[in-house]
């Protein structure tokens, strides 16, 4: 999405923007201007360390309308009450680690954190600090506190940051910040009446009571598309291996944690569904015997680990659909075209999405990626390095045109 070719997408909307006292509070301004030339109609409220970084003034004069900083003047016209109730969503851009914590916790000592307490619209939260700061478990468990609770939260971006350091802490680009708050304020609906089903995260196959062999997936990939399927109105259920992960809201969760499991969880949804996403890294190959007790390091010899093939979920999926788009995934480190279009024909799916999990910046446990999706039908969709939320939303949108084009006896919609 391109906020300079798109005038009048917000026109009519009217969102209140939060300005927290971080270094970044001169891209608010840029934000502000953005929001408008979009015909948004935007309210400004400022925490009294942000005045420090940019003038209200500055914001007065872009948005039109008097900007609120004060709790106690702002008492006196209620606009902690009326300022989030005018509102169809609140961001808060930057949002420092001590706005995270004010906003997980409920405390309410300035206007801003008031009006988040007596709000009901949606809740954008844009974060910008310290790599250090960002990564700090505090930091996280209010992240993941606010987000369990509904609120979109933006993961930072990774680059040069005020203590002269590189690392995950700069404000997601302006792009980012306009997509999610169009996703909320002019939701698609293109998958009202789909139920999609969608695997995540990792397996682990036991070898004894306490060791087991897995994969380095975060299900974090899996866990952006079923929230994504879910804003686009679709019903979801995400079958997840071991993570660590919030469950998303309003999204029913199947925890398993071995190959077996998985097989025996998607083959129970699977009837349901006419959307199949199958994000998940399962392990291709299992302990045959697992060993009923610890096995001990002071044996004689080494005890051999005998494998077996897991169950071939795609395979076994594909053989039994009906009219389910059904939709794999291939995590390569070599030959990427090749080996994803060998799995394409071979598991007989209708997309693939494949990925080189060596990319630096992508694959496993990073919070972007990127992809080439492949069809039966011979087309080919290229996407670079992105957050993984916005790829899927890419992947969530091949699907639709997928289905447009590619129509079967049987539409996905009516099968339950």
């Amino acid at each position: 999405m391109d906020s300079e070719t798109t005038p009048g997408t917000l026109t009519g909307k009217r969102v209140a923007l939060g300005v927290t006292g971080s270094i970044a509070a001169y891209k608010a301004v840029s934000l502000l201007r953005a929001l408008t030339r979009q015909g948004a109609r935007v309210s400004v409220v400022m925490t009294k360390a942000a005045t420090q970084f940019v003038t209200p003034m500055t914001f007065e004069v872009l948005s039109g309308q008097g900007v609120t900083t004060d709790l106690f003047e702002a008492h006196q016209e209620m606009k902690h009450l009326s300022i989030p109730e005018g509102a169809d969503a609140i961001v808060v851009a930057p949002a420092t680690a001590n706005f995270l914590a004010k906003a997980a916790l409920g405390l309410a000592d300035d206007v801003l954190s008031t009006m988040l307490l007596t709000s009901r619209c949606p809740l954008i939260v844009v974060p910008a600090m310290d790599g250090d700061m960002w990564t700090h478990p505090t930091v996280q468990d209010h992240v993941r506190t606010l987000r369990s609770r509904g609120v979109t939260v933006l993961d930072p971006e990774e680059g040069p940051l005020a203590s002269g350091l590189i690392a995950q802490g700069r404000l997601a680009a302006e792009t980012r910040i306009l997509e999610a708050i169009e996703q909320i304020l002019l939701p698609l609906a293109d998958l009202k009446g789909q139920r999609i089903l969608v695997s995540a995260g990792p397996t682990q196959e036991a070898i004894d009571p306490v060791r087991y062999i897995s994969n380095r997936s975060s299900g974090k990939m899996g866990y952006a598309i079923a929230e994504a399927a879910r804003s686009r109105g679709a019903e979801v259920i995400l079958v997840s291996g071991p993570t660590a992960l919030i469950p998303p809201a309003g999204i029913r969760v199947v925890p398993i944690t071995t190959a077996k499991e998985m097989a025996e969880a998607m083959s129970a949804q699977f009837g349901w569904s006419s959307i199949v996403i199958m994000a998940a890294a399962v392990a291709d190959f299992l302990p045959k015997a697992p060993a009923t007790q610890k096995l001990k390091k002071g044996t004689a010899a080494v005890p051999p680990l005998e494998l077996e093939r897991a169950p071939d979920i795609l395979a076994m999926l594909s053989a039994k659909r009906t009219a389910q788009i059904l939709v794999g995934f291939a995590a390569e480190t070599q030959d990427l075209i090749e080996h994803a279009t060998g799995k394409l024909t071979a598991k007989g799916l209708d997309l693939i999405v494949a990925n080189d999990v060596t990319q630096a910046g992508a694959g496993f446990g990073s919070e972007q990626n990127a992809a080439i999706i492949l069809s039966r039908t011979g087309t080919r969709q290229t996407f670079d390095l992105r957050p993984k939320s916005q790829l899927a939303h890419d992947i969530l949108s091949a699907i639709v045109e997928f289905a447009k084009n590619e129509p079967r006896k049987q539409t996905p919609a009516s099968v339950r």
